[in-house]
């Protein structure tokens, strides 16, 4: 780049950074108090999962693998809630947390937005809305150069370069 930075790059940056402090907000109850993790809090929401909504070829997922290891699988959500949002506030390893957050998102999306057998195809996407946005977010990421601008690592490299 010749030093100037694209508006579509600064607006990738801060809905990159917005991202990241959503989930670092959602990390934090998780990480910082036990009720998600040693409290039954992720339990709760895989039986409401499993009552209300999860695609068929995913019951038997969360009911024979993710509930009994609940409490090891309860801690990787929220430290991977914790990783995926300080990475893409500090903008370091953006793709990595992207991808990770990407896969989170449409796991998320099959365990809890399944519209019903009967459903018209269009329902599928309106009915996946809440997950599906983060998950293009993610994907933009992955695509894009979100860490041109408002990143840790550049703002080492420019800190180097000037010491120099």
């Amino acid at each position: 780049m010749d030093g100037t930075v694209s508006s579509n790059t600064r607006a990738l940056a801060s809905l990159r950074i917005a991202v990241g402090a959503l989930f670092l907000i959602f990390a934090e109850y998780k990480v910082f108090t036990t009720q998600f993790t040693l409290g039954g809090g992720f339990q709760f929401w895989i039986h409401r999962f499993l009552e209300q909504g999860a695609y068929p070829f995913m019951v038997g997922v969360l009911r024979d693998f993710v509930l009994p290891h609940a409490t090891a699988i309860a801690f990787f959500v929220a430290y991977g809630e914790l990783a995926i949002g300080m990475g893409l506030v500090l903008g370091v390893w953006v793709r990595a947390a992207s991808v990770c957050g990407m896969v989170y998102m449409l796991i998320l999306l099959f365990c809890s937005n399944y519209p019903g057998a009967s459903a018209p195809f269009w329902q599928y996407f309106g009915a996946s809305l809440d997950h599906l946005v983060l998950a293009l977010c993610f994907a933009a990421f992955v695509i894009g150069d979100t860490e041109a601008v408002l990143s840790l690592p550049r703002s080492v490299r420019r800190f180097r370069a000037r010491a120099k």
